[in-house]
């Protein structure tokens, strides 16, 4: 039996001894804080200010937002311009040097990916819509690119919490290997539909990278530019390649309005698809369980 007085110097010795600080993490989008927060695991905190609900081009830069980023040690931005409009000013605000651009704890998710798509050529100007100069943004909705950012996360928390490096190195591995047999056990399932059935339609040109995984045919974006509601005429011409292509399904973000898709979807007789635009990671959801969900959502829909 231990003695009393030496069971008491135990217990205050352990409550003397310091907690280990966890890496604070502030992640622009859900997707990319579900994947900090698997890579990191117990070792880290991880932050999202963005929901899935929200358009990511546009969220309300709310000084709410200053507090986790003045006390973050790393922020995970997707890049490619997509925060252009909201984070900047946050950063400014937020003054924390181990966030700002060149810092140590600053990380662009696009760095990550190698192949960026519908990067433009030749010059750009407003009168093409919201078009991004390094490329299209939206690559976390591909498992592929997903997995290659999970690593680069591992590979910068390493950096910045030398003392767990391996840790973090071998989670990454983890889920980036997790996300590959998922990527590729799901383009084989889509691979096995008819092309008919592989035709879509986006309302917001935010699906390429989807599409690219999944082998699909996208036939016409409903908005005539990016980020410009649709004339008449350009519904008209939509309307009129859903049904010489036989393009039953339109994709969209819950965010965008619906009343045009929908009634596209009706003249065309085929379906309006509203899809998340990403994780719900304020509920504990997974980039994987996501996905999975997304990709079942779709092929529930392509062979109606």
């Amino acid at each position: 039996m231990i003695p009393r007085l030496t069971l008491s110097l135990l217990t205050l010795a352990a409550l003397a001894e310091p907690a280990v600080a966890k890496v604070e993490i502030v992640a622009t989008l859900p997707d990319l804080a579900a994947l900090a927060a698997e890579v990191g695991g117990e070792l880290v905190d991880v932050t999202a200010l963005a929901r899935p609900t929200e358009d990511p081009h546009y969220v309300d830069p709310k000084p709410s937002l200053l507090l986790p980023l003045s006390r973050a040690d790393m922020l995970i931005l997707n890049g490619l311009e997509l925060e252009v409009g909201w984070l900047p000013p946050l950063l400014v605000n937020a003054r924390n040097g181990e966030i700002q651009p060149g810092g140590r704890g600053y990380l662009d998710a696009s760095t990550l990916v190698q192949t960026k798509l519908q990067v433009p050529a030749g010059r750009i100007d407003r009168a093409q819509g919201d078009i991004h100069p390094g490329g299209n943004p939206h690559f976390t909705h591909d498992p592929r690119r997903a997995a290659e950012i999970a690593v680069g996360i591992g590979e910068r928390l390493a950096l910045v919490d030398p003392d767990h490096a391996a840790t973090y190195q071998q989670n990454a591995a983890r889920v980036a290997t997790g996300l590959r047999r998922l990527a590729a056990a799901q383009r084989k399932r889509f691979a096995d539909l008819p092309a008919a059935k592989r035709r879509v339609v986006v309302y917001h040109d935010s699906w390429v990278y989807l599409v690219d995984w999944l082998g699909l045919d996208q036939v016409a974006t409903v908005e005539e530019k990016p980020g410009i509601a649709p004339s008449p005429a350009h519904v008209a011409r939509v309307l009129s390649t859903m049904k010489s292509q036989s393009a039953r399904l339109i994709l969209q973000e819950e965010y965008y309005p619906r009343s045009t898709s929908a009634t596209l979807s009706k003249l065309a007789k085929g379906e309006l698809t509203v899809l998340r635009g990403g994780v719900h990671f304020e509920r504990g959801e997974t980039y994987g369980e996501h996905t999975q969900e997304i990709a079942d959502l779709l092929h529930d829909a392509l062979t109606k």
